[in-house]
């Protein structure tokens, strides 16, 4: 029962990335062919609802569930890091169609071929963790 509200809250994410679409190769596909609006106004209607809450969460002194305060730090970080991690996500999402949290839709809706998806994600998030002390960060 203690998870009970995240489950719930994966199957409305679940039921908004069916109806709106946005776990639709086909919309991948035309969003990085620039042939549609589609998938460009909800991952834009993303960040300025994700900068929103940002600025909600920096300003209202918002507790975590576990009761602890919220707070962000500022970090310099390189152009270089943030392109190449990028970079290698676009790839892996304009090659599989998913990106991970849809990932978990398209297995939802019966489309099981996007398991070797997720156990790829897996081994590559895996294979970063061996290699995590090794690359420049």
């Amino acid at each position: 029962m203690k998870y009970l509200k995240f489950i719930l809250l994966g199957i409305f994410f679940g039921i908004i990335g069916t109806k709106s679409e946005f776990v639709s190769w086909f919309r991948i596909h035309e969003m990085f062919r620039f042939e549609s609006f589609h998938m460009y106004g909800i991952i834009g209607s993303a960040v300025v609802l994700g900068a929103i809450l940002i600025l909600i969460l920096k300003k209202g002194k918002i507790k975590g569930m576990d009761g602890e305060q919220i707070s962000f730090r500022n970090k310099k970080e390189s152009f270089t890091r943030y392109f190449l991690g990028g970079s290698i996500f676009g790839l892996g999402w304009a090659l599989t169609g998913a990106c991970p949290g849809p990932i978990y839709i398209l297995i939802g809706n019966g489309y099981i071929v996007f398991i070797l998806v997720w156990l790829s994600a897996v081994l590559g998030t895996f294979v970063y963790g061996l290699l995590r002390d090794k690359l420049p960060h």
